[in-house]
């Protein structure tokens, strides 16, 4: 196993290939980017340009024709950030990125992972560590088990997930 700080981390999400996968279980992120837009949608006032940049990589890397996936796990009841996922996800999605949404009940069903984690080019199997301040650091695995035990549970996780729209439309 590999450690990387958290700019170590940000390098891998630049240099993928093809693909990136990414679980998400969290019901809160701590991402000090986040800070201020969290706080001005729990005052009524969302801002999602914070969201700029990213969408703008996104549509970078379908252009070049990676694709990134995520699968969010959805606290019940959702947690107010989660809460505040939902009315921006879809950014995320017109930039090319394909969400999916699974409820925490039906990830304990599957013995979901307890830990976030990205699978890039489907082998490089990279598990996040956060603190106070989001992300602060990841371990890349290296064992051959542990990243067929991500890949399988991609597939897993995204054939029982619900698009992003989808979800959206029900929740209504």
């Amino acid at each position: 196993m590999t450690r990387v700080d958290r700019a170590g981390f940000r390098e891998l999400v630049r240099s993928f290939s093809r693909s990136a996968f990414r679980w998400e279980c969290q019901g809160v992120y701590h991402e000090p980017s986040e800070k201020v837009p969290f706080r001005l949608w729990q005052e009524g006032r969302p801002d999602y340009s914070f969201m700029d940049s990213w969408v703008e990589r996104v549509r970078g890397w379908r252009v070049e024709g990676k694709t990134f996936e995520r699968v969010r796990m959805v606290t019940d009841p959702p947690t107010d950030y989660l809460r505040w996922m939902f009315e921006f996800t879809h950014l995320n999605v017109e930039a090319g990125e394909d969400i999916r949404w699974l409820a925490e009940a039906d990830a304990k069903a599957l013995d979901a992972p307890t830990h976030d984690y990205y699978l890039f080019d489907d082998d490089v199997f990279v598990i996040l560590e956060f603190g106070d301040h989001g992300v602060v650091g990841a371990d890349i695995v290296e064992d051959a088990v542990a990243i067929e035990g991500a890949q399988r549970w991609r597939r897993l996780a995204w054939a029982n997930a619900m698009p992003h729209d989808e979800y959206m439309s029900r929740r209504n």
